[in-house]
């Protein structure tokens, strides 16, 4: 039996470009054997010291649903975390639906999880994890970060991919082999081209 390859996924679910990429992820789980774990980070902290901001005059409000994601996972665990961002996603970047306690009642969550939205409690959570994915990338970067074990079991970590649509099928497997042989290679840092096409939601 192929031992399953865990990668650690640091998402804001507020970016569209991220929500994209963890939907090619979710279809590598299907051809490859690929196990995820959901991490949060905050395009809010990565952006708090800086004189602008790549995200817009988007202010607190960004903290809202991260701060849910942090209270989802701390409660239920990884895959609560995971059904809360699948259903997140869904609504803000498909249906431009941001009403938090509609998808957590879509994952099978309590509503009420949305009341700490606007509190402070889970800010340390999320910090910390932020800050594990910072240590891997750099602050020269955004969401997503993806994080996979190297040969020699050190945890290497990337920004992106960022790409869009997202691949399905065997596209999302073959994309996925080439990640890893980028990741094994040492001292490999970024390929990257400008965007020209906004988000793309689905293979249209």
């Amino acid at each position: 039996m192929t031992e399953l390859r865990a990668v650690d996924f640091w998402f804001d679910p507020v970016c569209p470009y991220t929500w994209i990429t963890s939907r090619w992820l979710v279809e590598v789980t299907k051809v490859r054997p690929v196990t995820v774990r959901w991490r949060v980070m905050s395009l809010s902290v990565l952006n708090e010291h800086r004189d602008d901001n790549p995200e817009g005059e988007w202010g607190d409000y960004m903290w809202a649903p991260v701060r849910v994601c942090a209270a989802v996972e701390e409660r239920f665990g990884n895959r609560a975390l995971g059904d809360l961002f699948t259903a997140l996603g869904t609504r803000f970047h498909l249906h431009g639906d941001w009403e938090l306690a509609g998808a957590l009642a879509d994952a099978g969550l309590p509503q009420e999880i949305a009341e700490v939205a606007g509190s402070t409690a889970y800010d340390g959570a999320i910090r910390s994890s932020h800050a594990q994915a910072v240590a891997l990338v750099g602050t020269e970067v955004g969401t997503p970060v993806l994080s996979v074990a190297g040969e020699d079991g050190e945890r290497v970590g990337f920004f992106g991919p960022v790409v869009s649509p997202a691949p399905t099928g065997e596209t999302a497997g073959q994309l996925w082999d080439g990640f890893l042989l980028l990741a094994g290679v040492p001292g490999f840092y970024e390929v990257k081209r400008t965007r020209t096409e906004e988000p793309r939601f689905g293979n249209r």
